[in-house]
């Protein structure tokens, strides 16, 4: 028997924050002109990053530049609060020193006024230091250091780690005296890619992402076949598409995957979308369907609604779409936290494949009988 939990959550809920030291922190600084923030974050961290850059643009009359991986950096062109992204190749087999030290003379020639890193790892913090801003703050969800103090004089203790990854960056900014307006993404698309959208995805389809960055994280293929035909005994004219990047590993998914569903309803879009791209595609779309990677939260950010499944393993709450039209399931896992793993060994999470296809079909006919298909 399968146990697991169907979860949709709302963006009204806010924690309050007790008041702290850092509370004039924002007072001290808010005649600043430049302000980065050091994240380097991929799609999903990206994203949940964006709200907290809105809250930074609006509190303060200033630049706001963000340092971040190169896909951070992409994710970016997406929020119109930002007005520079530098991108930090993070492969050591690709970068060399010669570039990371040009990087750090070009950002402490921007003068940075106040400085700012929502997570607290190690490379964020010395990277954030170097950058030459006076105010730094940071949040001590990292490492403990004897000189985390030398690098970064402010620093907001560590948040509630099970509150929404937005809502914790947000809360940060709170802690620094920050009056908080409700969360936005505000995601803005590019004319070009929206008419390429139109030209590529049908309008009103239902976007499944089958694969994961970690292969534990992904639900069976047969499983999503089975899902799709029970659906079209419902929905015939449901058009579905599925993407993928370009690892050979999701391309041999993905041949598998239409293989086993062999019907001209199942459409796919070129592999290696850029962010830009595929975010024109979800909004075509009236679902996402998927596992626990970028593409549920970007479906979350642009307002698509999802339905999405998640381990019950450490902070996964934190990842949570939020949202009302936000479906998750979770199921507990045996593996996590555990020294001898068994699923690892198969590459497959057992306890992801004992959700039904019929429980998800249902999901996405209910969900597709009640969004309508609307041009964005």
């Amino acid at each position: 028997m399968c146990f697991f939990v169907v979860t949709t959550r709302c963006f009204s809920q806010t924690p309050r924050m007790q008041p702290s030291g850092l509370k004039g922190f924002y007072e001290q600084t808010r005649a600043a002109k430049k302000i980065v923030v050091v994240d380097l974050g991929f799609l999903g961290d990206t994203l949940h990053l964006v709200p907290a850059l809105w809250e930074i643009k609006q509190h303060y009359a200033a630049e706001l530049h963000v340092v971040s991986s190169p896909l951070g950096a992409e994710v970016l062109r997406l929020a119109p609060c930002v007005d520079r992204a530098w991108p930090v190749v993070l492969d050591p087999a690709k970068r060399s020193l010669r570039e990371q030290l040009r990087l750090i003379r070009a950002l402490r020639r921007e003068k940075f006024d106040v400085a700012i890193n929502f997570g607290g790892t190690d490379r964020t913090i010395i990277l954030m230091a170097l950058t030459g801003a006076r105010w730094r703050v940071a949040h001590a969800a990292g490492r403990s250091h004897f000189w985390n103090n030398w690098l970064v004089p402010y620093w907001v203790p560590r948040l509630n780690p099970n509150l929404t990854a937005f809502e914790q960056r947000r809360q940060l900014l709170a802690a620094c005296g920050f009056t908080l307006q409700p969360p936005r993404f505000d995601l803005r698309v590019d004319d070009a890619s929206l008419q390429w959208a139109k030209a590529t995805v049908p309008l009103g389809a239902v976007h499944l992402s089958i694969n994961s960055a970690n292969p534990m994280k992904e639900w069976p293929l047969e499983h999503y076949a089975a899902m799709l035909k029970m659906v079209w005994q419902t929905e015939p004219e449901l058009p579905a598409v599925v993407s993928i990047g370009a690892k050979p590993r999701e391309r041999d998914r993905l041949q598998q995957f239409l293989a086993i569903v062999n019907d001209p309803r199942l459409r796919t879009l070129p592999e290696n979308l850029s962010i830009m791209q595929l975010a024109a595609a979800l909004t075509r779309c009236r679902l996402h369907f998927g596992p626990d990677s970028g593409g549920v939260h970007l479906a979350m950010a642009l307002g698509v609604p999802t339905i999405s499944f998640f381990r019950e393993q450490k902070g996964y709450q934190a990842w949570l779409p939020l949202g009302a039209n936000q479906q998750a399931l979770t199921v507990p896992c045996s593996c996590i936290d555990h020294g001898v793993a068994p699923c690892e060994a198969s590459g497959k999470a057992a306890c992801l494949a004992r959700i039904e296809p019929g429980h998800i079909a249902k999901m996405v006919c209910d969900q597709a009988g009640t969004v309508p298909r609307s041009e964005p």
